[in-house]
Parts: C-alpha cells; sequence; structure tokens
C-alpha cells in the first residue's frame, strides 16, 4: 500500500497500481537496450575506416613541408595559397591541375623537389580529404599545433 499512497492516484483501480512497476520495469529495459545501440554505433572505434598507406604517406609530406602554413584545408591554415580542402573535384581543376603545382611550383609556391611517388602521395591525402566534403572539423580532429589527426 506503500506506494498507493506515494503516487496517491485519484482513482481507486488496483490493476492500474499493478501495472505501474511493470510499465517502469519496461521502460527502463528499453532505455537500457537503447543506451546500448548508441554506444555500438557511435563509438568511433567500432567505425574505423582503413585509411590508405599513401594518404598516410601524403599527410605526412603536407605537414614536414609545411603546406599548412599556406594552403587551407577545412577553412583552418594560411591564406597565401588557396583552400586545397575541395580542390581534388573541382571540375576545371582536379588532381592533373594539383600535380603540376605541386611538382614545379609557382612564382608564390616554392618547388619542393618532391619525387613523382611524393607528389602522388600527397594528391591522394587531397583527394582523401576532398571526400569528405566538410569545410569545418570538429576540435577533436585539429591537433594543437594546426594540423589533423587522421587516425
Amino acid at each position: 500500500m506503500y506506494l498507493k499512497e506515494a503516487i496517491s492516484l485519484p482513482v481507486d483501480n488496483p490493476y492500474l497500481y499493478q501495472m505501474i512497476p511493470k510499465t517502469w520495469c519496461f521502460l527502463f529495459t528499453l532505455f537500457v537496450f537503447y543506451s546500448t545501440l548508441v554506444y555500438i554505433y557511435s563509438n568511433p572505434e567500432t567505425q574505423k575506416t582503413k585509411v590508405p598507406k599513401d594518404v598516410y604517406a601524403g599527410m605526412n609530406i603536407w605537414q614536414q613541408k609545411n603546406c599548412h602554413t599556406c594552403h587551407q584545408l577545412y577553412g583552418l591554415g594560411g591564406y597565401m595559397g588557396p583552400d586545397l580542402t575541395n580542390m581534388a573535384s573541382d571540375k576545371t581543376k582536379g588532381p592533373a591541375y594539383m600535380k603540376v603545382f605541386i611538382q614545379y611550383g609557382t612564382n608564390k609556391m616554392p618547388n619542393f623537389h618532391l619525387t613523382e611517388t611524393e607528389v602522388d602521395q600527397v594528391i591522394a591525402f587531397l583527394k582523401w580529404v576532398d571526400k569528405s566534403g566538410k569545410t569545418r572539423v570538429s576540435p577533436q580532429s585539429v591537433h594543437w599545433t594546426g594540423t589533423y589527426i587522421i587516425n
């Protein structure tokens, strides 16, 4: 009778008082089940995508040559060169356009004397960045130095 006094419903129906604990048990079970599903499917450990080795190599070259000093990715970086976030899918430019600039440089962009393989790795990295299609990144994906964490 304590439950009846605590709830103090105006209706004197014993069936109603029997249903309240069952309803709470059902709702709690449903909540636990839903929370487990959300945890499993939103956990980044379960959603890891394999990043090809040439993308990692291109990212390392990007960082070693300090490309972010002049160029932007996702709106982060320098302002001397163009934002390269979606350069690979740009119909007027694309990978062939990028390859020439990366390989030979310009009057504003230095020639880094990269090998053909290194140029292809940088382009692979920029294609990988392009696939994300985002112009903003989450704070968790930006290292304190302004570079990007992709693993």
